[in-house]
């Protein structure tokens, strides 16, 4: 069935009359019978989670079905395109749903032993076999390689980076031969010298940043994907870790630090987006949770928006919509930027062309 959806089109402004066609696509002519959808309102390109964990649950790995249902939550919540940051799951049978949104899947966390959470990834006894493993990933994922940046070493107590920095040249070119992204969870500071010395794409976390390495990342136009909502589970994370007084400390350090970062970052012109890091710790479909605390760290409301929406398409490299493009849009009664809380209550969600029930 055709349809139509007339409304204000952000970030264009301006007033829209959009025609999706049988086959789900943005049509750039009008279509005779076509159902009215929405006669009214304020239209969006699909909200994105740039960093999600379809397949991840508080307790580890998730069965399908219940990947499902993670990814139903964050649909239902306008996120109708997912960058999976690293996932223990192989959610590629879940990409032939149309009722789903699309993941551009990330293949699994690369770590070291007992340097990361158990279980979600390759763990590499030779920190040398990385540039290996981050081909694997590259040719197991859809553009992108997650690398763990930091993590406690048990040693010192501590965070610390995992990989020499020459180690990090050579996997981040290798993922880039194969045409991949890359990126890093970082919690801290130390690691991120070297990762931005070596190329790599993006940033997540970044609690750490200083000035400096804010500007390197301007300088090299690495993004960064700060997980706000998450980062405000750090100091219940640092409670529980009695064993390790310093990291405990470290992180409530990182805590007080990670919003005042962030905001220095969008100051500097970092290309900053939105990504929940729903799976483990933060329920599905959160999105706009971290839409919100991404205006509260400075972000100009319709930057925020734009954050987890075309500004985020273009990044990841999908269309918004143009003629020829699946018609992934939400309409809200309002204008979102105005008031952000908006956004909590969509009147109408279409993904790849069909309306949401």
């Amino acid at each position: 069935m055709a349809y139509r959806v007339r409304g204000v089109l952000l970030p264009e402004e301006r007033d829209s009359e959009l025609w999706i066609d049988d086959d789900g696509l943005l049509s750039a002519e009008p279509l005779p019978g076509a159902r009215t959808l929405a006669d009214r309102g304020w239209v969006v390109p699909g909200l994105v989670d740039a960093h999600c964990h379809v397949g991840l649950g508080p307790d580890g790995g998730v069965e399908l079905d219940e990947a499902q249902v993670q990814a139903e939550a964050d649909r239902d919540a306008g996120t109708l395109l997912i960058r999976d940051c690293g996932s223990p799951l192989d959610t590629r049978p879940l990409r032939d749903r149309t009722d789903l949104p699309e993941i551009i899947r990330a293949g699994r966390h690369l770590s070291r032993p007992k340097r990361y959470i158990p279980g979600l990834g390759p763990e590499l006894d030779d920190p040398g076999l990385l540039a290996d493993a981050v081909v694997e990933q590259a040719k197991a994922g859809d553009g992108w390689v997650k690398l763990v940046g930091d993590w406690i070493d048990r040693g010192i107590g501590d965070l610390a980076p995992l990989w020499p920095d020459d180690v990090l040249v050579d996997a981040i070119a290798a993922a880039h031969a194969h045409g991949a992204r890359v990126t890093a969870h970082v919690f801290g500071s130390d690691a991120i010298p070297g990762l931005l010395a070596a190329g790599i794409d993006c940033i997540e976390h970044g609690c750490g940043l200083s000035d400096d390495m804010i500007d390197d990342m301007v300088a090299h136009g690495t993004a960064l994907v700060p997980t706000l909502i998450n980062i405000e589970n750090f100091p219940a994370i640092a409670d529980r870790a009695v064993k390790y007084p310093d990291f405990a400390a470290h992180l409530r350090r990182l805590h007080k630090a990670a919003v005042p970062a962030v905001g220095r970052a969008i100051e500097a012109g970092v290309a900053v987006y939105a990504g929940s890091d729903a799976g483990g710790g933060i329920a599905h479909g959160r999105i706009v949770d971290e839409i919100v605390a991404l205006h509260a760290a400075g972000m100009p409301a319709a930057d925020a928006l734009g954050a987890a929406s075309w500004a985020a398409r273009d990044w990841l490299g999908r269309p918004g919509l143009r003629a020829g493009a699946p018609a992934s849009l939400i309409v809200y009664a309002a204008d979102p930027r105005a008031d952000l809380g908006t956004l909590h209550a969509p009147e109408l969600i279409v993904l790849r062309g069909r309306p949401v029930q």
